[in-house]
């Protein structure tokens, strides 16, 4: 469906269901077009999704079919759900036939106040039917490994992460999501898994914003070669991917856009190609989806997925966007970098490709020009053998970092062949700590030397004081990092996880 570039303009979006239209403004995110709708389960906590309470499901596809996806509807603009089906916390059930995941809600005391429960009830939906979960279940891996919490029915805890509760009642929650079963065998939503998701809708919508007057302008190109060319003519157009990071701009500053091309759905920007000497990761992809489609051939890469924000902003951030905003705190820069990833730069003039470490040139300035895209990442391999990825930050999971750190090492016969390590943090850009590579390399792989190479660590970047850790904080944690990088792969070498010879 492609809608005309008129006041009268449309989109068309199902909800629980029913066909509704949507005419803008283009700025109105999905939470306040479902609540003009009479659709108030879901709410506005903190406009920035942090806190869960308007979490909605919406169709993705996954593979030929469907997987239902957890989603923060007040970060999600309502023209990009055109065509699209989405399902609230009313779809689910209603009183006297209530779905699964609401009984067992209701009969646990897992809903107190009750003003985060429709959040919840919809982030436990998605767990409910995650293909996986079955697998899992018969696994009984009841382990908390820190990055998954598995209870006897294979429901993942960690899946309602980014969900609030207010009134700290989560060990019921807890009990209700471990006393699931599984999908009935006429329940409506496990059946839709097997048939395709929508595609994606090329939408052109016009609306003009209330307050101002001025009228914006939301496009969803059918192509690459669509999106390139309205770049070229329009340079100055903002380019949004998942909306998780535009979303909060939005929300909590008023920002307000006369053009955005939304390149999230884009199939030529979706892709994952693992080859020989490389692998390439589509910039449209989300982090929910790498996680699950990489299934740890990128191992840093695992390490550092469990801890970006939390599954509902995985669910639409892009790896693409994570880079496109340019800022010093992106969570995956640091990893990359230790990657020596490459971006894959393209416009109307043509494709170009940048090692990570020129890409980024001041506070959220790259070398990207206007009118080009970021549509791929590139990671050499074969990878290091020996990778981790430290985030320090107040709290362990949906927390933005005070200082990440990605390591990449390689060590031959005791001796230290390869180091690279990515800062996030400490400086106006992302970076490399060359110098600290450099006191690694060509050296025996033993505490002197870790020693020595942090007190070089200590000294890199220029860390500086804010409201989420001071300078001085900062130039600890570089320091003590390289050691703890150190113990954590002596352990795993005496576990036989390794194949390090120390």
């Amino acid at each position: 469906m492609t809608a005309q570039t008129t006041q009268e303009s449309r989109c068309r979006i199902t909800v629980n269901g029913t066909a509704r239209e949507f005419d803008g403004p283009t700025h109105t995110n999905a939470l306040d077009f479902l609540r003009g709708e009479g659709l108030i389960g879901a709410k506005e906590g903190c406009a920035e999704g942090e806190c869960g309470a308007c979490a909605i499901l919406v169709a993705r596809a996954d593979g030929d079919g469907t997987r239902w996806t957890a989603l923060n509807a007040c970060l999600l603009p309502a023209a990009a759900l055109d065509g699209q089906e989405v399902v609230t916390s009313e779809g689910l059930g209603e009183p006297g036939d209530l779905h699964p995941v609401q009984d067992q809600m209701a009969r646990l005391g897992g809903s107190q106040c009750g003003y985060c429960t429709p959040g919840f009830v919809c982030s436990m939906a998605a767990e409910y039917y995650r293909p996986e979960r079955a697998e899992a279940a018969h696994a009984a891996n009841t382990d908390d490994d820190g990055d998954h919490h598995c209870g006897p029915n294979g429901f993942d805890v960690h899946a309602l992460s980014g969900n609030l509760c207010r009134c700290t009642g989560y060990r019921p929650i807890r009990d209700a999501a471990f006393a699931l079963g599984t999908p009935d065998t006429d329940d409506g939503l496990a059946a839709r898994r097997a048939a395709p998701a929508p595609a994606p809708a090329f939408t052109d919508l016009a609306g003009a914003d209330t307050p101002t007057g001025e009228t914006g302008r939301y496009r969803r190109p059918a192509s690459l070669a669509d999106a390139l060319r309205i770049l070229g003519e329009e340079p100055e157009a903002l380019v949004v991917a998942g909306g998780t990071d535009w979303g909060v701009e939005v929300n909590i500053k008023g920002a307000r856009a006369r053009s955005v091309v939304a390149i999230d759905r884009l199939a030529e920007l979706r892709r994952i190609e693992i080859a020989d000497g490389f692998i390439e990761l589509g910039a449209a992809c989300t982090l929910s989806e790498l996680e699950r489609e990489l299934a740890g051939r990128v191992p840093l890469l695992g390490k550092l997925f469990p801890q970006f924000a939390s599954r509902l902003i995985r669910n639409g951030a892009t790896i693409g966007g994570n880079l496109g905003t340019g800022s010093p705190i992106g969570d995956t820069p640091p990893a990359l970098l230790a990657l020596d990833a490459e971006l894959v730069l393209t416009s109307l003039e043509g494709r170009r490709t940048v090692p990570l470490g020129e890409y980024f040139t001041g506070y959220r300035q790259t070398v990207r020009a206007p009118g080009e895209l970021i549509t791929s990442i590139l990671i050499p391999t074969p990878l290091a053998p020996m990778t981790s990825f430290q985030k320090i930050a107040k709290r362990r999971f949906d927390d933005i970092s005070s200082v990440a750190i990605g390591y990449a090492v390689a060590v031959d016969d005791g001796v230290v062949t390869r180091a690279r390590i990515g800062l996030g943090g400490v400086a106006a850009t992302p970076l490399r700590a060359v110098a600290t590579e450099a006191a690694l390399e060509g050296r025996p792989w033993s505490l002197e030397t870790v020693r020595a190479a942090a007190e070089v660590m200590a000294g890199e970047g220029t860390p500086m004081d804010d409201h989420r850790a001071s300078s001085k904080y900062r130039t600890a944690m570089l320091a003590s990092s390289l050691e703890r990088f150190y113990a954590e792969q002596l352990t795993l070498a005496g576990h036989g996880k390794r194949g390090m010879n120390p």
